[in-house]
């Protein structure tokens, strides 16, 4: 009898995983269900699919990989600040397990292979749904982790009994390649459903036509720069975010609105991941932004601060760096107030405190249950800007990046139009747009590599070190794991 490794049926999206799961590349398995009981109508895919988002979710609720170890922010009164922050990474400090991106991964190559041949006699959309969802979900946890760790495992074997591959890294462009190709069958299928429309948007918590093209360009862009992908890439991107364009999305008018509005409704996401408000522990990443009652207590401005009654809900950890803060030049600029807010007691000016996230103000107190945004419109348009810049269109990049400018009441571009400025004009604006959207350290890395900035001299941080930029494995991965290597730079 085979162990069958599997995610129990959910409620939403934030259902509980079945804890029975082997660790993929780490053999312990666990789970006595069997094969036998499990994939035997067109019904059981559904919550398996749904169970798989769960493992996203936490990943995308990890502010570790895309913010601490940029510039936008600094300790507030409660620090939670890691090595990470302080660019002290070592193999024996702040490196990672990959356990869970590879669970992710592991669940996606067994529903994939067990739908494979089932007929969906009754529903063949659904099917065509389900392995467009799959294949996304498996591109996205790839994708997230070349980004954390640059060349991994490349694991596309279904894992359904003791025989766990023990694999080495793939180059990271191997990977690329199949994070595309996966993205691509997901388009595929997306684009074969009956009545086929790309505004159609079935749920904004889970993969469709458009999130899934915004992945890709995503994943192109940093093929284009970090991976040496070049031209091809860059012009990939570019009809990557165009097709996204196509697919109904609009800008929020006013900016509160865009991390205000559950995703559901919000006329600007295109995928986001749901929190509510009595998640255990409580609340996602958000509330380390939060101060709590005590800590504002006296505020000229307190009605203006996005406070917790409880230390529980709010931990007042983070506030927006000096840095980020000196790129909103125009006071005019209507992200700030949607930005953060500078706390005024009696004594003067105090902490700038983070509000883009506020999270809900409840009868009983405020909960950080906002949705996390993985993909929305203007971070679309910034990416087809910065792709179209790569390709020397500098025109075409300016016209996109002017549309966000737009929105946010700063008028057009009035820089120098060489390559150089407008590519800085786009890094900036996406740290105005985009600041704690968990994006800022992917995006430095990448214009980097691009070579718009010098990152060891742009994060504070870093000046003066020779940290690598990506993490190091801890000691657990590399012990269960005789054919994986250390990242490059932590030997």
């Amino acid at each position: 009898m085979r162990k069958l490794f599997f995610i129990l049926p959910v409620v939403m999206i934030a259902g509980i995983l079945a804890p029975g799961c082997k660790k993929i590349l780490e053999v312990k398995p666990q789970s006595d269900i069997t094969e036998e009981v499990f994939y035997r109508n067109e019904g059981d895919f559904e919550p398996n699919l749904a169970g798989i988002y769960t493992i996203m979710r936490s990943i995308a609720n990890n502010i570790t990989y895309g913010t601490e170890r940029s510039e936008e922010l600094v300790s507030a009164s409660n620090s939670r600040f890691t090595v990470a922050w302080s660019h002290n990474l070592s193999p024996a400090s702040g490196a990672i397990n990959y356990n869970e991106w590879y669970k992710g991964i592991g669940h996606v190559n067994l529903l994939l292979l067990k739908i494979k041949d089932f007929p969906f006699s009754s529903n063949p959309d659904l099917k065509k749904r389900i392995l467009g969802e799959a294949h996304s979900l498996r591109a996205w946890f790839y994708f997230h982790l070349l980004r954390v760790i640059g060349d991994a495992p490349l694991m596309l074997e279904a894992v359904v009994d003791e025989n766990v591959p023990l694999l080495s890294r793939s180059p990271a462009d191997e990977v690329m390649d199949q994070i595309k190709a996966d993205l691509q069958e997901a388009i595929t299928q997306f684009s074969s459903v009956s009545n086929f429309s790309k505004t159609n948007y079935p749920s904004k918590y889970r993969f469709a036509y458009g999130s899934t093209q915004a992945l890709l360009a995503d994943a192109c862009l940093w093929s284009a720069k970090v991976l040496g992908g070049g031209a091809t890439d860059f012009q990939a991107a570019v009809d990557a975010a165009s097709e996204v364009l196509q697919t109904g999305l609009s800008l929020q008018s006013d900016f509160k609105n865009v991390t205000g509005i559950r995703a559901a409704n919000n006329s600007e996401v295109a995928l986001a991941v749901y929190f509510h408000r009595d998640e255990t522990p409580g609340g996602n990443y958000t509330k380390n932004a939060l101060p709590f009652l005590s800590l504002v207590q006296g505020a000229l401005n307190l009605d203006e601060i996005p406070y917790a009654v409880s230390s529980g809900n709010g931990q007042g950890a983070y506030q927006i760096s000096p840095l980020s803060k000196s790129l909103f030049t125009n006071a005019a600029d209507k992200r700030i107030r949607g930005t953060w807010v500078v706390e005024m007691q009696s004594s003067g000016p105090k902490i700038s405190w983070i509000t883009k996230y506020p999270g809900t103000l409840y009868s009983d107190d405020r909960i950080p249950d906002n949705d996390i945004i993985v993909y929305r419109l203007a971070d679309v348009l910034l990416m087809r800007a910065e792709a179209y810049a790569g390709l020397n269109q500098l025109p075409n990049a300016i016209t996109d990046l002017e549309v966000v400018r737009d929105r946010a009441g700063i008028g057009n571009y009035t820089g120098p139009e060489d390559k150089a400025s407008v590519e800085k004009a786009i890094l900036d604006e996406r740290g105005r747009e985009l600041f704690f959207e968990n994006k800022r350290w992917f995006d430095l890395v990448r214009f980097h590599y691009g070579g718009t900035i010098d990152v060891y001299n742009y994060v504070p941080n870093l000046i003066g070190k020779d940290t690598p930029l990506f993490w190091p494995l801890n000691a657990t991965v590399l012990a269960n794991n005789d054919n994986i290597e250390q990242t490059e730079g932590y030997e």
